[in-house]
């Protein structure tokens, strides 16, 4: 699987006119996430610059604001550039509050590789070199369009993380595929497990119809699985939710959720690192962005992913 995916890599490379001398091993590199620190999803990620890291030989470090802030992110973005890393790995979770140090970066000749949320469009008016994730609006749609094939009507979309514009294109995407206009089927749910639980339970009882539920990732798709448990729901709802995690896995195979859109992390993470690598030591990069995803996990590939769910998918 690593040979697999070093020669993916280095098969995207190519020369676009950058220059860059080459350099020993031992860079450095600094990825920037908005996520919390109570987000597990984000493990995959780690685990993938660790991997890309050993593999090239170079330093990596995950850096994120704590509580999810995102004055504290952009904050985090003007030390890490103030450092002179050899290349800044950043999310665009809100372009208004991350634009100015991103750029200021960019300035500074730092090269940099958005990821995960944000759009190839921003990126490149950030002037970094390009976007490694996945087309958020699309990928709600997708998710959209099959649950009206299965007869959704009414919905409800958990948002965990409504400050960044990315996750409400996610329920944009799933509302304007099913004709309907997104309204308060879309609630804030926070981040507290307990919080998320009470609140899908309360929408639920509130709105009896609702017969379809999207879930922005782990942190909302967990607490939403026990809120249907309780409710007697479990299986009676047609159920789908962005990113897998064992729980998630579980709830595929039980019928419980009909599918997991896979954003594929792993490589928002690795491919990064690699390219990053390969511009400081020889002055080459990939001429476009890479769409991570979408791909959608369901109980007929459950198997091909569930063993590396947390670590590798």
């Amino acid at each position: 699987m690593k040979k697999t995916l070093i020669a993916m890599a280095a098969a995207a490379v190519a020369f676009t006119g950058y220059a860059a001398p080459a350099a020993a091993e031992g860079e450095r590199f600094v990825l920037v996430s908005h996520a919390p620190d109570s987000d597990s999803w984000w493990n995959t990620i780690k685990n993938a610059i660790a991997v890309a890291g050993e593999q090239m030989n170079v330093e990596v470090e995950y850096r994120n604001p704590p509580t999810g802030d995102l004055a504290d992110m952009a904050r985090i973005i003007e030390q890490a550039t103030a450092s002179n890393p050899d290349g800044i790995i950043a999310t665009i979770a809100d372009y208004d509050v991350l634009s100015g140090p991103i750029s200021d970066a960019v300035a500074k000749g730092i090269p940099v590789i958005t990821i995960n949320s944000g759009t190839i469009e921003q990126s490149k008016q950030l002037g970094a070199l390009m976007h490694v994730g996945q087309p958020e609006y699309d990928a709600g749609k997708g998710a959209g369009e099959k649950a009206k094939a299965a007869g959704v009507t009414q919905f409800l979309c958990v948002n965990h993380y409504i400050t960044n514009p990315a996750s409400v294109e996610r329920c944009q995407g799933y509302a304007d595929a099913l004709g309907v206009e997104l309204g308060n089927q879309m609630i804030d749910s926070g981040q507290d497990p307990s919080e998320i639980k009470s609140k899908v339970m309360a929408h639920l009882q509130t709105n009896p119809d609702t017969n379809g539920i999207l879930t922005l990732g782990p942190t909302s798709a967990h607490p939403t699985l026990a809120a249907l448990d309780e409710l007697g729901k479990s299986g009676t709802i047609h159920f789908g939710t962005f990113d897998i995690s064992s729980e998630i896995a579980d709830a595929i195979k039980s019928d419980v959720i009909a599918f997991a859109i896979d954003q594929q992390p792993y490589l928002q993470g690795y491919l990064p690192v690699v390219i990053l690598t390969n511009l400081a030591r020889y002055g080459v990069v990939p001429g476009n962005s890479i769409n991570s995803g979408p791909g959608f996990v369901t109980k007929d590939n459950i198997a091909l992913v569930e063993e590396y769910a947390g670590e590798y998918r």
